[in-house]
């Protein structure tokens, strides 16, 4: 698979009490790249719930 540019820029804003959880599983879990742990946790909960809204042959 071919590895793509990241050509876009998403800017958040957390709270001092989210930020210090962030911290703290970073450190707790030796995480040393944060945007990369940011971006595939966003991005698998954006893909499980559009595959959880997904129509079913069933529904």
């Amino acid at each position: 698979m071919r590895k793509q540019p990241r050509e876009f820029r998403v800017s958040i804003l957390l709270n001092e009490s989210e930020m210090r959880a962030l911290d703290r599983f970073c450190d707790r879990y030796s995480v040393a790249n944060r945007s990369r742990l940011v971006r595939e946790t966003l991005m698998r909960a954006i893909l499980k719930k559009l595959d959880n809204d997904q129509p079913t042959l069933f529904d």
